[in-house]
């Protein structure tokens, strides 16, 4: 679509029960504001009721669940939609009179904002059904990996309790799981040193291997460095099992949420293309593939590096030039997915891996380094989407990309 020839921005300030619209036309006048129920008749009327002043864009401030509804209707209308970031959102708040935060107020500066700024918008679509699946997926993974997090913080602060020692011992370990079954078999200083190695060892081993000795030596220095029993040690060590036991279920999850995102990603025909490329596997690959949506609404790829939050930012003032600094905006979720991808490929691609040697004889640090591997491999990836063409090096070698 054309978007210049919209005439009409009606701005949506988003909420899970009622939104708040605001419509302007690309000349200033304002045709209506109202109260926007999350409703399909609602949405529908207020399109219909802009449409009579021309071609309708709308523009809304989140892209989460509460604007699914949204999304399909203006699909099935052909009505384009576009999202201003949070951070234009603030920035733009800004140059309007008054700070009073409302909902009539925030519809309007996105309305305002979105006809002033029609280039600079980012445009969405309603996406096939995979790439929906695959957005819900990661976002569910996202949430156990926090789950996950956490869990570990507490468990490691109830081992603290009991014991520093064992704390340093063993902290950074309870994602592995042989350590996490003999943690919640003899969760306390006491049932450790009454288990004796052997029985530690056998119990790491059956999960872990490859940890079980270093691990159960490491275990009995620290119990050898402290030789007092502290305080509550019974009610700390019942702690310390039930959170690694909510952990181990956690983590189950994962696994099986990881074969489901699998199976989803490969099964789309641009996670079968991505894959083919060092650093995306089913998790990375199917949180970027989701984010992108379709690539054809990236012009290139500064335009997707800059939506991923990936170009360098210049400060300069005066005379004083500081060069370029990491952009702390942009999509978060597709930002993390590229720099992870990027790190393994300065790993493991012989390309990638050049470039990131590069930019460390240049004086950066290695995750300013890893960032440009990210920004440089966004050309190639939106081509690589655009074409649906798996990676070839001597295809894509002579391919234009941004230093």
């Amino acid at each position: 679509m054309d978007y210049s020839t919209i005439e009409v921005m009606v701005g949506i300030d988003m909420a899970k029960g009622d939104h708040f619209a605001q419509a302007i036309t690309i000349d200033g006048e304002e045709l209506f504001a109202r109260p926007l129920a999350n409703d399909q008749a609602d949405i529908e009327a207020a399109i219909e009721v802009a449409a009579e002043h021309g071609t309708v864009a709308l523009v809304i401030d989140m892209t989460a669940s509460v604007a699914q509804l949204l999304l399909s209707v203006a699909a099935e209308r052909d009505v384009p939609v576009a999202y201003v970031t949070g951070l234009q959102m603030r920035r733009a708040a800004d140059l309007y009179a008054g700070t009073a935060k409302t909902d009539p107020r925030d519809a309007f500066v996105i309305a305002d904002f979105a006809r002033r700024n029609s280039d600079r918008l980012t445009w969405l679509k309603v996406t096939d059904e995979l790439l929906v699946e695959l957005r819900v997926l990661n976002g569910r993974d996202v949430d156990l990996a926090g789950d996950a997090t956490r869990t570990i913080n507490r468990c490691r602060d109830a081992l603290v309790a009991v014991s520093p020692a064992l704390e340093r011992a063993i902290g950074s370990r309870l994602i592995q799981p042989g350590v996490r079954d003999a943690v919640a078999k003899f969760s306390t200083p006491s049932m450790l040193r009454a288990a004796g190695k052997t029985r530690i060892r056998n119990t790491i081993k059956k999960r872990s291997p490859r940890l079980a000795a270093r691990v159960t030596e490491e275990i009995w220095e620290a119990l050898e460095a402290q030789t007092v029993t502290l305080p509550a040690e019974e009610a700390w060590g019942q702690v310390i099992t039930d959170l690694l036991g909510d952990l181990e279920r956690v983590q189950a999850r994962r696994v099986e949420l990881g074969t489901q995102i699998e199976k989803v990603f490969l099964s789309h025909p641009l996670g079968a293309v991505l894959v083919t490329l060092c650093g995306f596997g089913p998790r990375t690959g199917a949180r970027t593939l989701a984010e992108i949506g379709d690539p054809n609404r990236f012009e290139n790829g500064s335009r997707l590096a800059a939506y991923a939050g990936l170009a360098p930012t210049d400060w300069r003032s005066g005379k004083s030039i500081n060069g370029a600094f990491q952009h702390r905006g942009g999509n978060h979720r597709l930002k993390n997915a590229m720099f992870l991808a990027a790190f393994v490929a300065s790993q493991h691609d012989p390309d990638a891996r050049v470039y990131y040697q590069r930019k460390r004889d240049e004086g950066k640090k290695h995750n300013a380094a890893v960032i440009c591997v990210a920004r440089r491999r966004c050309d190639l990836v939106l081509a690589m989407l655009k074409t649906v063409t798996p990676y070839d090096p001597n295809r894509h070698r002579d391919l234009p990309i941004a230093a």
